[in-house]
């Protein structure tokens, strides 16, 4: 989840008899949905023997504090790791991961029953993931083709608001609402329902 401390694990396993040492490089970057690189964030190099028909685990930690100010909107790291195994010319091993980080910030609740010409209130609950304050926070509402642009208060690190929306639906039928939340640190966290409008 986006704002929190990655951890992964590379398993190595040896399937033969003989004792093998393993180099394994390992890197990390931010990058697009192109997969074009942004940013490497994490470098690292470890060994490991591994025994007759033994496995062992790497654990692989990427706190926020790396990622953090490196990540785009689209919220992507790719891990590698280069695994060569020592004293067997030309036995390489490349595994690759691409994470993509979750939102779970924007959450929206509608009143059960929704009707044509009648004032709805809607909750919407917003977030701050992150282990540290965010300023100019603005929530982008677009319902009915109009949008809302509304300023909230600076959250503290891990924070959690909410504010009230008031709209009255126009006709019957289904109707989406968008939520788009930007703050100093991040942008465009979005959130949307589809609103059941019941006629009168």
């Amino acid at each position: 989840v986006f704002g929190k401390d990655i951890t992964l694990i590379l398993i190595l396993n040896n399937l033969s008899s003989d004792h093998k040492t393993v180099k394994v490089d390992m890197s990390a970057s931010t990058i697009l949905y192109t997969r074009r690189a942004v940013a490497e964030i994490l470098k690292a190099t470890t060994s490991v023997d591994l025994g007759s028909k033994q496995g062992k685990h790497i654990r692989v930690k990427i706190p926020y504090s790396y990622y953090g100010k490196y990540l785009t909107t689209d919220k992507r790291i790719q891990v590698t790791a280069l695994c060569e195994v020592m004293h067997m010319h030309g036995v390489k091993l490349l595994v690759e991961k691409t994470i993509i980080l979750e939102d779970t910030n924007i959450i929206i609740k509608i009143p059960r029953r929704v009707v044509v010409n009648k004032a709805v209130t809607l909750e919407i609950s917003y977030a701050n993931p992150l282990p540290e304050p965010v300023n100019r926070c603005v929530l982008l509402v677009t319902l009915m083709n109009q949008q809302v642009k509304i300023h909230l208060a600076r959250l503290a690190p891990r924070e959690r608001s909410k504010i009230h929306f008031e709209f009255t639906p126009r006709r019957a039928g289904p109707l989406q609402l968008q939520v788009d939340f930007s703050c100093d640190k991040f942008s465009h966290v979005k959130g949307f329902v589809t609103i059941a409008v019941a006629p009168a």
